[in-house]
């Protein structure tokens, strides 16, 4: 996906995100990612959900709700970019995110309710963008950011830690 951007549109550190997106089609990919997530978070054996790898690394609640806490912050992002508010965004510690969120205290079903409220926001949002706003460059991090590429991060964020999941968890 990333010959779909110019490099103007986003930090090459979200390369990996941005390729692993489910489709050239932003909301397409964002609907079809939504049924494949919950579809594979309804696979995780409950005892699983407070399961970590190793020490000091995230359970695998942790994970979800580290999808779901920076799908709300990219698609807070797109908006502000389409919306063409210039102002610099400052990134977001998601190490300090993390075990403040409780994320272990919820079920999956209480997981995937959140999810799939978030996701669905972010599907209205992006149905509501023109091509003009997503287009729309912004800076977060320090770097340009467009709203489009920030969907593509979306769900390409997603199916990263899907991988992960399954190769160090599972």
């Amino acid at each position: 996906m990333q010959s779909l951007l110019t490099p103007e549109e986003y930090n090459p550190y979200y390369g990996i995100f941005i390729d692993k997106s489910e489709s050239e089609n932003i909301v397409q990919g964002l609907q079809q990612g939504k049924k494949k997530f919950i579809d594979f978070v309804n696979t995780i054996p409950n005892e699983k959900l407070t399961y970590a790898y190793e020490e000091d690394k995230w359970t695998i609640a942790e994970v979800i709700q580290h999808i779901i806490d920076t799908e709300r912050i990219f698609s807070y992002r797109a908006l502000r970019f389409a919306r063409k508010d210039q102002t610099p965004l400052i990134g977001f510690d998601q190490d300090a995110y993390v075990p403040n969120s409780n994320a272990n205290t919820f079920s999956i079903e209480d997981l995937i309710e959140d999810f799939e409220s978030v996701r669905n926001s972010s599907i209205t949002l992006y149905k509501r963008f023109t091509s003009e706003m997503l287009n729309q460059i912004g800076e977060a991090s320090g770097s340009p950011m467009s709203a489009r590429a920030a969907g593509y991060i979306l769900s390409g964020h997603q199916n990263h830690h899907v991988e992960i999941i399954k190769e160090r968890y599972l």
